[in-house]
């Protein structure tokens, strides 16, 4: 079963219609990975004409609120969206947006730790870290 077919069911058991809207973004997120809520409205009315980046963005908050999907920081770190997908963790170029993903087995650690020293218990397993790709950080060099 894909993700966009787990989220879906989750949303149902949970009492919420996946409407068509709803089911398109989903699958846009699925398709495109981090995108800005303009990127996800240009993706998705390509297949839906007639939607509205009103809707995109009041979807993409309903996802958020009902753990469907995570804001995360995009290129250049503006505002971007993707699915939730257990631990995700991404690294993101401050310079020039380019994101690369990170093992959930490099942070695993980071994270006990957080918890251990806190008493908070982490209950995301999504973070991001701003830097310097290394072609970027040759530039700086």
């Amino acid at each position: 079963m894909s993700c966009t077919a787990v989220i879906s069911q989750q949303l149902r058991e949970r009492g919420f219609r996946i409407t068509p809207q709803r089911l398109a973004i989903l699958q846009v997120l699925h398709d495109g990975g981090h995108l800005s809520p303009t990127q996800v409205f240009e993706r998705t009315v390509g297949v839906m004409p007639g939607l509205t980046e009103a809707t995109v963005y009041r979807t993409l908050e309903f996802l958020a609120e009902n753990g469907a999907v995570v804001p995360a920081g995009g290129e250049n770190s503006h505002l971007a969206y993707e699915l939730t997908a257990g631990e995700h963790h991404h690294m993101v170029c401050r310079a020039c947006g380019r994101t690369a993903p990170l093992d959930h087995a490099l942070v695993a650690q980071f994270y006990a730790q957080v918890e251990a020293a806190t008493g908070f218990r982490l209950t995301s397993g999504h973070l991001t870290i701003p830097g310097l790709c290394t072609v970027c950080k040759q530039r700086a060099d």
